[in-house]
């Protein structure tokens, strides 16, 4: 048996990426025990895979503005004292910024991580027993698998496998009748697609019969999902939700159209068709990645039209 720790702590889009890495590693070595060191807003995902044993919740975004609380300091120790109650094989950092390669160095075991050249921050490496290079340019789900691979001596599958099922629960609200979900939340404005071109995409889905879900993850994007709702017939703007409660509605949902964000990652990584806007980020480097029907359209300034989304709505929906 091989004790494995892995550390990769945000944002969501990243650790929805990593879980690959889990069921590859599982693959070659079946006994493998996997603990997952992840920031406590994003615990329910590695959660979803059956392979992970052990979640340990970090709160270093939440400790960061509460440095001079006692209360800080506190749950700083405690998480310190949990990391080490446990002696790891290997420690796999696949963040590779300083504050994961902080965690790395305070956990029990041989430390591994990407080299100078594959870092995001190189200084970072200098905290690794191990290193490997991998090239940068390359998506991130594949620098993840390919950064295992090379410090677990195997060579990845072709096939990509996040492991991962929705919960089995279906919240109140969910209507009875087919729904598409429209991810129109984003981190950064850059990445926003117009209101007009949601309110387009929500009449083609009136059209077909299907009800559209604004959902929301704080008070200007509610504000947002109102808006739009006011505009797309029978549209539904859901509750506060949980990640379990996000993943059980994209896993039913008839479709699922949305910008660069988390929940568009974990559509795909349910295995279910998905269309991906990009309109401030690279694709190439970020954008879905997986087996099931997506579709990635725009980049850096050249957000897609709406008629380019309605026709990869309709391919992934026949796919």
């Amino acid at each position: 048996m091989i004790n494995i720790l892995l550390v990769k702590t945000s944002s969501m889009g990243d650790v929805i990426n990593n879980l690959p890495v889990v069921t590859d590693i599982l693959s070659h070595f079946p006994d493998a025990q996997i603990d997952w060191v992840v920031e406590a807003p994003f615990s329910d995902i590695p959660k979803m895979h059956p392979g992970v044993k052990t979640i340990i919740p970090v709160s270093i975004r939440r400790w960061r503005k509460n440095l001079f609380k006692r209360s800080t300091w506190h749950e700083i120790k405690d998480f310190k004292q949990k990391l080490q109650n446990k002696q790891y094989d290997i420690v796999l950092d696949t963040q590779g910024l300083m504050k994961s390669a902080l965690i790395t160095r305070i956990a029990k075991g041989t430390r591994c991580g990407f080299a100078w050249d594959s870092a995001w921050e190189p200084l970072a490496t200098l905290f690794y027993n191990k290193k490997f290079s991998v090239d940068k340019t390359r998506h991130a789900v594949d620098r993840y698998r390919l950064l295992a691979a090379q410090t677990f001596g195997y060579k990845p599958e072709p096939h990509i496998n996040y492991g991962i099922v929705a919960p089995a629960l279906t919240p109140s609200w969910l209507p009875e009748n087919p729904y598409a979900v429209l991810l129109h939340a984003t981190s950064r404005n850059e990445k926003l697609w117009p209101e007009s071109a949601w309110i387009e995409l929500g009449a083609y889905y009136k059209n077909q019969g299907i009800i559209c879900i604004l959902p929301w993850g704080n008070s200007s994007e509610h504000a947002r999902s109102k808006r739009l709702a006011e505009l797309i017939p029978d549209a539904i703007v859901p509750p506060a939700m949980r990640l379990e409660e996000a993943a059980a509605m994209l896993a039913h949902a008839r479709g699922v159209v949305g910008v660069d964000t988390g929940l568009v990652h974990l559509t795909a990584a349910l295995q279910k068709p998905v269309v991906a806007i990009f309109c401030g980020s690279d694709p190439a480097v970020n954008g879905l990645y997986a087996d099931s029907p997506i579709r990635n359209l725009g980049n850096f300034g050249t957000p897609p039209t709406v008629a380019e989304v309605i026709s990869a709505v309709e391919a992934v929906n026949k796919a």
